[in-house]
């Protein structure tokens, strides 16, 4: 067992397994918030964007455009409002649109703040008629304990068999001359890109509290969550439930799910340049405890589940933990700890939280209870 932390110049030596891990706080490390912010944290996200995810051609378009399909006032049996949206967008390719799912709850005091699901499930797993009910979305004990359900299927952003990326998100802006550059954004990355225009719808909705949302997904989801939080600084909370590999697992464990699996069987996640590092992930600039430090002074959740072996539950917990030093800059606490926790006891006392559920891979009621308990420190 991981015992201590010893912080060198350029990296953490976890001396139990002898893993070297790049300094969270950068190269030379920041030494106050300040110099983190203006300095090492843009510098991290580059590298993320150079090596992993890739970079979006353009931020929130200048023809986005909202409009509302459907509203129901007395939906849930009249504890919320109805919304569905459809966001659409235009640009070099032609013109593409996603439908964004919002409950918001009657009673809450307005504006309310929410939870964004990044669905990358079938859609009736996010029924908007509520007749097909799933775990995966519960949204009548979201709006129930006062916050907005919002949810998009990712598929609508970019189908998850996009090899080509000649559909949605991926259709409409990308214009490159020639072969598409080795840090072009791949599907994750336009999928993240969906939620912060989710976002931008929530900015104009009066009954919405846009400053105080959390993005979650599982899984694929899980990993976009953590780079949609990432890139987007206006997400209060981000939550990553299983998303082991290029997700919160730190890829220099090499558990589970490695970098040349992932890039193989779903080669068009993440940009061309990640490819580089297939069986070479100690060569890799990064890893995924910077990438849970970007969200650093946001709220940060990461989860896990016992019998979730490929996702790498203590490779997630890692670095959850080692993202610490980058809170303590803004005098903030994580995790504070770097033995895992019992099954089923959340750490949820700082800006990061962590819990190891038992059972499967999924996303849970019990995960739920455990994001609206954190929410409630840190959205309300």
């Amino acid at each position: 067992m991981i015992k201590t932390l010893i912080p060198l110049m350029s990296s953490f030596i976890l001396p139990a397994t002898a893993l070297e891990l790049p300094n969270v706080l950068g190269s030379p490390p920041a030494k106050t918030k300040e110099e983190w912010l203006k300095v090492q944290r843009p510098a991290t996200l580059e590298l993320f964007k150079k090596h992993v995810y890739g970079r979006a051609p353009v931020g929130k378009p200048d023809t986005l455009a909202f409009k509302v399909l459907e509203e129901n006032p007395k939906a849930m049996d009249g504890a919320a409002t109805l919304k569905i949206i459809q966001i659409s967008y235009s640009g070099p390719g032609g013109e593409s649109s996603f439908k964004l799912i919002t409950f918001i709850p009657n009673k809450a005091t307005k504006p309310a703040p929410g939870y964004l699901l990044i669905c990358n499930r079938g859609p009736e797993n996010i029924d908007p008629t509520r007749k097909q009910k799933d775990d995966f979305w519960p949204a009548e004990s979201i709006v129930a304990r006062g916050y907005v359900a919002a949810t998009f299927f990712n598929g609508e952003l970019s189908t998850d068999k996009d090899l080509n990326f000649d559909n949605g998100a991926h259709k409409v802006f990308d214009n490159y001359e020639g072969e598409r550059p080795g840090d072009a954004w791949a599907t994750i990355a336009a999928w993240a890109w969906g939620a912060s225009r989710a976002l931008d719808y929530f900015e104009t909705d009066p009954a919405i509290d846009a400053t105080k949302f959390a993005v979650i997904g599982h899984s694929r989801g899980g990993k976009t969550a953590l780079w949609a939080g990432a890139t987007d600084e206006r997400f209060a909370l981000t939550i990553s439930n299983n998303s082991g590999c290029t997700g919160a697992a730190l890829a220099r464990r090499k558990q589970g799910e490695r970098v040349a699996r992932i890039n193989k069987v779903f080669p068009h996640w993440f940009c061309g340049n990640y490819k580089n590092f297939d069986g070479r992930e100690n060569d890799l600039p990064i890893d995924q405890h910077q990438l849970i430090a970007l969200m650093a002074p946001r709220a940060v959740y990461v989860a896990s589940a016992s019998k979730d072996d490929w996702a790498d539950p203590k490779g997630e917990f890692l670095a959850a933990a080692y993202a610490g030093p980058v809170y303590k800059l803004f005098g903030l606490k994580g995790i504070e700890a770097v033995e895992m926790p019992a099954t089923n006891q959340p750490i949820q006392l700082g800006h990061i939280g962590y819990h190891l559920r038992s059972g499967k891979h999924d996303l849970t009621d019990y995960d739920w209870e455990q994001y609206l308990n954190f929410g409630d420190k840190h959205l309300k």
